[in-house]
């Protein structure tokens, strides 16, 4: 048997393969035959090539059963041409001449032409209409064609068309002879049924005349020309006179001669057609005559063409005629569908026998909307303009906000709806949802939907992609779905209030700072899974940031998943190449902005784009540029714009490399001189946007200025800073229809100018540093010198006098108010920079001061209008008004903003009311002039003293605020005015008996600000803890009978209650005594635990004191939390527990520990005893269990810490301070302490450490006694009477020593059988007794007591329990027991 060939065989295998099937003589399963060409006709017939192709037969496969041709794949039999056989052709035929054998000479197509004569035919010019492009004429909109209404329902577009030239000639022309028609209608009557097409024979009753009313499907339409109509009928008698010369067999003989030219097929389906509406002719065939004679017309009258007899037949019987018929036939209006026929087919309806109820539920009527409200929740749907639709109100159809959507009946689109819309193929549909989308978060960020809305929607929609559907829309090729993503972008990221609000803040004290918007840290999943992993095979963070996706980067944040697909080269790409409208740029540019404000790596990332910012500065930021034509330019290409200008501010906010870079390589120094030496209105631009220029470059050029640079500008521009300075008073007059504009920019200019004098101030000190640094990396002293800056004082000090007066009169009062505290702060610089100059003159500037503060800072402090502005304090405090997150601006994790969404309309640190600006500006003032003249202290008493600022201080020393993305920069302004008071109240407390009286007050306020401190002014601090929290004169009770005062309280407080003293009662005076003396020994302990934070005390002490030339950025740190924990009363036990206890288990000894290790103790425990017996409220902010967790680390540090009697006496006076009775009601164990996982296994570890080394300590058994209480959890009580239960020997504290109350332990009753179980366990077997631990003996008999001779009724298994441990009970051997038990 031969077998299958393989894909492995080679050629050798086939060909062995083959030799073997031939030699075998098996038959094979197919035959070689010849068969016949069809394209020569049949076999044996031949053309001219068939005797050339006889020598080489052809090969030709066949199969057994296989047809010659494949079966039709439908009913219908083959198609078969009956002309194919007359056209046959061979294959080496020449294609030449067969075409010259067909060829017909052109004249027998072309002739007889005869040119119409038009010389007479007037021309009619085309109507001037209002529209762009003629219109289309359309076969439903011309003039000639019957209406609709007029015709029956059923009637095709032809049909409608002859009846309208019918209805329009029958009027009209009536000429034609009725013999004519009488003879034409006779031979057409002769022709045989079976010859003829079967025409509609629509006679009449009778035979008299009828009119002629032209061709049936020639018109005259294209003729054009008043004489069209003529010329139509004139071919129309023409053909007709031909027919009437003709005779019946002529007419016959071309009849047939068409019928054997068509396809038999098409006859077939005509007569079969016409054999179909017999009946319906016949039906209307027998009515009266008076209803149809008027639209029934004889054969003999029917139009021709104007073509040949034979022709005209054909055309007239097949197609038209058939449709005519139909066509005429008087059809009714349908009936209305109702909703029963939706539901019963009929057949009339094709390919709808189907019945699909859900596709026919889009057709009902619109269901009526609802008319009350409803508790249940709805999906919120939206109009165009992003308003919210309430689902009761019913608007009109024509708005367009109803669709086939899941619910028809209510008005407005869904997120869904059009986040599915965006995506659509019809540009129109993309741009609307894109608009309407950027509407809605427009709204959204400003926090209109969060009382109506449950949810989010910004994160709802960050959630959904949106991101990702806002990067494929602008990469659209279209520039209005282009423009739209664009706006929608902006209106994501962009919060138009925030960026209002930053700019007006600018000219604050340290206004130009802000924090990179960054979301809050969240803890990686990564993390974990690294954990136990050496460090050589962890991933670090770049490998782990490559290794999300873009989702995931996106969800985490936006902005940083925006730079991931490649955002910034899709924005160069429309400013460059689309070239888009001025809204389109203004959004690019707010957009850029945005994204430089996340962080300086999305800064630099934006610097670094390949010819972005060369396209910015370039286009929007030109060297020259020409005047615009019109006010409002259709392009700003080539005009300078504020959003450029205020994009290089940000991006030279981001640090001192990046500003430097934007000066000296792309060109930014040569073009602000272009801005700034000439006035706004000489600009060539608008006058809104040259003011917006102006004070965008100015504020550019402070930036650049607070880091020592492109002050060289400042020399060179110098004439026109002091003619705009002359010019202050002028521009701020009422009369200018732009005066905030002109406020913003005089503002800008004199931040400048305070810039440019710190730096000028620190050139003496680089000038000397570089002589004396040896070889150390020294910044070069700026070109601008002290000298430079001397002349601006008297100037801005006379503007200063001048608006202070200015406050009398009302009209100047709010702009007064808004620019004396640029004013101020510049004199806060020029004073302290003075005082470090070497031409410091102390005598002379002495009596300057005293003249500055008499003449202009007590008459303003002394102003109605400051007064008036100083009772706002509290109410535009945002510590004091911890606003409600659900009214508050719509913000997600993933992209923080500021939350200052209409700050303008409602009181905060920065409305217009606030008194901050000018109140933090004063108080910044009288630091630096009360340092140089101490003796003008006691001048500003009433400041401090006045009612507004006592009660604002009152208020913040009892506010607990949370930190969040949305309020830290205001915050910091906040914490800037506070530590300015306290500094104040530092002057003064030593030599005012009346501030002296309030020195509690401002150290309880110095405590809650030290932990609400943020990255940036740990140089506040520093200054806190060195000069007020440590110091004596701010702790009264320490020198006027405070520990005294304690001693008798606490021994009142035990002679009511008969209780015995525990040790420690007696020394808790002698201990506060002690720790009072201590204080500046507490200050250094302190101070050196917090020795990590040099270097950021160094950076914020540069920024804060003007020392330009260091300050590397202006970007504050990461905002990952406070700059000092809120317990760092407990630092350095904390940081000795991590130092020892968790590395050596605490079995060190105190001459084991680091140095000084004692004593950092011993002072943190005083400063606790202070803090919980005088400051208890500044301690507020720390839980109590957190405390307790903390003061554990006493225990746990080492084997004999607890040991040392210092530290047991103070550790005695705590204890008994948490367990009050006022106190253990708050104190919550079952909470996990900040920084566990559960107070459970710090309780463990405790455990564990008591049996190893407490050898019994009464302290220590408390400590351990104190989570034993019943309302904690019992996991607790079974650790100490299971795993741990030796310790029962040691735990020997009396109930006398135990400040708890006995009843927190036995009421009420255990109900844990576990725990029952083992409390009688423990007392059986003798492992607890009275001699040895005396509280949980009595502790441990009254729950037994109380669980067998209970009498309520219990489960079978707790009866099961109690007979058991009963029967226990009648074989003890101990007599005592067994009486307390019994």
């Amino acid at each position: 048997m031969l077998r299958r060939p393989k894909p492995s065989d080679s050629e050798a295998d086939l060909l062995r393969e083959q030799e073997k099937f031939l030699t075998s003589g098996t038959p094979s399963a197919a035959n070689v035959v010849r068969r016949p060409d069809k394209r020569r006709g049949q076999a044996g017939e031949g053309g001219p090539g068939n005797v050339d192709n006889e020598g080489r037969p052809r090969d030709v496969v066949t199969i057994e059963d296989l047809p010659d041709q494949l079966p039709s794949l439908t009913p219908a039999p083959p198609k078969k041409s009956r002309f194919k056989a007359g056209r046959v052709t061979f294959e080496d035929e020449d294609g030449g001449e067969r075409l010259d054998r067909h060829d017909i000479h052109v004249s027998a197509v072309l002739s007889k032409i005869v040119e119409r004569d038009t010389s007479s035919t007037p021309i009619s010019l085309p109507a001037h209409t209002g529209i762009a492009f003629p219109k289309v004429m359309h076969r439903s909109e011309t003039s000639g064609q019957v209406p609709l209404s007029s015709t029956a329902a059923k009637k095709s577009l032809f049909a409608r068309e002859l009846a309208a030239r019918r209805l329009k000639e029958g009027k009209t022309l009536s000429h034609c002879a009725p013999e004519a028609a009488h003879a034409h209608k006779h031979r057409a009557q002769n022709l045989l049924p079976d010859t003829s097409m079967e025409t509609d024979q629509r006679g009449v009753a009778g035979d008299q005349p009828t009119a002629v009313t032209g061709a049936d499907l020639l018109s005259a339409r294209g003729l054009g020309g008043p004489g069209s109509l003529a010329e139509s009928m004139r071919i129309h008698r023409e053909n007709q006179a031909k027919l009437q010369a003709m005779s019946q067999s002529e007419i016959l003989l071309e009849q047939k001669k068409l019928l054997s030219q068509l396809d038999p097929k098409l006859v077939d389906f005509v007569r079969s057609r016409k054999a179909q509406s017999v009946p319906s002719s016949a039906s209307s065939s027998k009515q009266p005559q008076g209803e149809n004679g008027k639209d029934n017309f004889p054969l003999e009258n029917r139009n021709r063409q104007p073509v040949s007899s034979s022709a005209a037949l054909l055309l007239e019987n097949p197609r038209e005629v058939q449709m005519e018929q139909e066509d005429e036939e008087e059809v009714l209006p349908p009936p209305a569908v109702t909703e029963k026929d939706l539901l019963m087919p009929k057949k009339e309806w094709v390919n709808m026998d189907k019945l699909e109820p859900e596709k026919l539920e889009w057709m009902r009527d619109l269901p009526a909307p609802r008319k009350k409200g409803t508790n249940k929740a709805m999906q919120a749907r939206f109009d165009f303009a992003g308003t919210l639709i309430p689902p009761t109100e019913d608007l009109p159809t024509h708005l367009g906000l109803h669709h086939h959507g899941e619910e028809p009946e209510r008005a407005g689109y869904s997120l869904q709806e059009l986040f599915l819309l965006s995506r659509s193929q019809l540009i129109r549909q993309r741009s609307l949802a894109l608009g309407t989308l950027a509407n809605i978060l427009s709204k959204a960020r400003a926090g209109e939907y969060r009382s109506v809305l449950k949810g989010s929607v910004v994160s709802t929609v960050l959630d959904a992609g949106l991101i990702f559907l806002l990067r494929f829309a602008l990469d659209d090729g279209v520039e209005g779905v282009m423009s739209a993503a664009v706006h929608a972008l902006k209106a994501l990221l962009v919060c138009e209030d925030d960026e209002d609000c930053l700019d007006c803040t600018f000219s604050w004290f340290r206004g130009m700072a802000c924090f990179p918007l960054l979301p809050s840290a969240q803890e990686e999943e990564e993390e974990e899974e690294d954990k136990g992993l050496p460090e050589s095979m962890k991933e670090t963070a770049e490998e782990k940031e490559e290794r999300k996706t873009d989702h995931d980067v996106a969800r985490q944040d936006v902005v940083k998943g925006l730079l991931k697909i490649k955002l910034l080269p899709r924005l160069r790409y429309i400013l460059e190449v689309f070239r888009p409208s001025p809204p389109v740029v203004q959004d690019v540019l707010q957009i850029l902005t945005r994204i430089a404000r996340h962080s300086s790596i999305s800064a630099t990332q934006v610097l670094e784009c390949p010819r972005l910012m060369e396209t910015v500065l370039s286009e929007f930021l030109p060297a020259s540029w020409t005047a615009p034509s019109s006010p409002v330019p259709q392009s700003v290409y080539g005009l300078p714009l504020a959003g450029a200008m205020k994009l290089l501010r940000v991006l030279a906010t981001c640090g001192r490399h990046a500003c430097a870079r934007l000066f000296n390589s792309l060109g930014v120094r040569e073009r602000l001189p272009c801005l700034l030496s000439v006035e706004p209105a000489e600009l060539l631009v608008e006058p809104t946007e040259a003011l917006r220029i102006t004070t965008e470059a100015y504020r550019l050029w402070a930036v650049a200025a607070a880091y020592g640079q492109a002050c060289q500008l400042y020399i060179d521009l110098y004439p026109g800073l002091a003619k705009t300075l002359q010019s202050v008073h002028t521009v701020l007059s009422l009369a200018d229809p732009l005066l905030p504009l002109q406020l913003q920019r005089v503002l800008a200019l004199l931040s400048l100018l305070t810039q440019v004098t710190h730096t000028a101030g620190c050139h003496q000190e680089l000038q000397s540093g570089m002589v004396s640094c040896q070889g150390e990396e020294c910044p070069p002293p700026p070109p601008v010198s002290w000298g430079h800056v001397t002349g601006l004082q008297a100037s801005l000090l006379g503007h200063l006098r001048g608006f202070v007066k200015d406050l009398d009169n009302p009209v100047q009062k709010e702009v007064s108010l808004v620019v004396i505290p640029a004013y101020l702060i510049y004199l806060k610089a020029y004073y302290h920079q003075l005082s470090r100059q070497n031409c410091f003159k102390p005598v002379e500037t002495l009596q300057e001061i005293e003249r500055l503060a008499s003449e202009v800072l007590v008459p303003l402090m002394s102003h109605h209008a400051f007064q008036g502005l100083i009772e706002n304090l509290k109410a535009s405090s945002v510590v004091c008004n911890v606003q409600s997150d659900r009214l508050g601006p719509e913000t997600a994790p993933c992209l923080p903003g500021l939350a200052c969404s209409g700050w303008r309309d409602r009181p905060g640190l920065v409305a217009p009311n606030s008194p901050f600006p000018l109140l933090t500006a004063l108080l910044l003032l009288l630091k630096t002039i009360t340092g140089i003249h101490k003796g003008l202290s006691n001048m500003f008493t009433s400041l401090l003293l006045s009612e507004p600022v006592t009660g604002y201080l009152r208020c913040c020393s009892q506010a607990m605020p949370t930190l969040c993305h949305s309020t830290p920069w205001l915050v910091c302004h906040e914490h800037h005015l506070l530590y300015l008071l306290l500094r104040l109240a530092h002057r003064l407390v030593s030599i005012e008996p009346q501030v002296a009286k309030q020195a509690s007050l401002y150290h309880q306020v110095a405590l809650v600000l030290l932990p609400w401190l943020l990255p940036g002014s740990e140089y506040l601090g520093h200054e806190l803890l060195s000069t007020i929290i440590f110091n004596k004169d701010f702790i009264s009770e320490g020198h006027s009978g405070g520990p005294e005062a304690v001693e008798l309280g606490e021994l009142k407080l035990h002679e009511e209650t008969r209780q015995h003293t525990s040790p420690s009662l007696q020394t808790v005076g002698a201990l506060l005594r002690e720790a009072c003396i201590q204080l500046p020994s507490i200050r250094g302990c302190f101070l050196t635990h917090l020795a990590h934070l040099e270097p950021s005390v160094l950076t914020s002490r540069d920024a804060l004191l003007g020392r330009n030339p260091w300050i590397s950025s202006h970007l504050l740190p990461e905002l990952t939390g406070p700059t000092v924990p809120s317990d760092w009363p407990f630092l350095p036990l904390v940081s000795l527990y991590e130092r020892t206890g968790l590395s050596d288990g605490g079995g060190l000894e105190v001459e084991d520990l680091p140095q000084g290790a004692l004593q950092a103790v011993t002072h943190c425990l005083q400063w606790l005893l202070l803090l919980e017996v005088w400051r208890e409220e500044a301690l507020k902010v720390i839980l109590p269990v957190a405390k307790l967790a903390r003061l554990s680390c006493v225990f746990l540090c080492s084997s004999d810490l607890f040991l040392e009697r210092p530290v047991q006496k103070l550790t005695w006076g705590l204890f008994r301070l948490l367990t009050r009775r006022s106190r253990l009601d708050s104190l919550d164990l079952n909470l996990p302490p900040p920084g566990l996982a559960s107070f459970q296994d710090l309780y463990a570890a405790l455990l564990s450490q008591f049996e190893a080394v407490s050898f019994g300590d009464r302290l220590f058994g408390c400590w351990l006694l104190l989570p034993l209480q019943r309302r904690y959890s019992g996991t607790m009580r079974l650790a100490v009477f299971g795993e741990h239960v030796g310790m029962l020997r040691s735990l020997g504290v009396t109930l006398a020593q135990l400040s708890i109350p006995i009843e927190r332990f036995t009421s009420p009753p255990e109900d844990s059988l576990p725990l029952l179980h083992l409390y009688f366990r423990s007392l059986v077997t003798g492992n607890l007794k009275p001699c040895w631990c005396p509280v949980l003996y009595v502790v441990t008999l009254s729950h037994v007591n109380a669980f067998i001779f209970s009498q309520d009724a219990a489960a079978s298994e707790v009866e099961a329990a109690r007979h058991s441990m009963l029967r226990k009970i009648h074989y003890l051997s101990d007599e005592d027991l067994l009486l307390k038990v019994g």
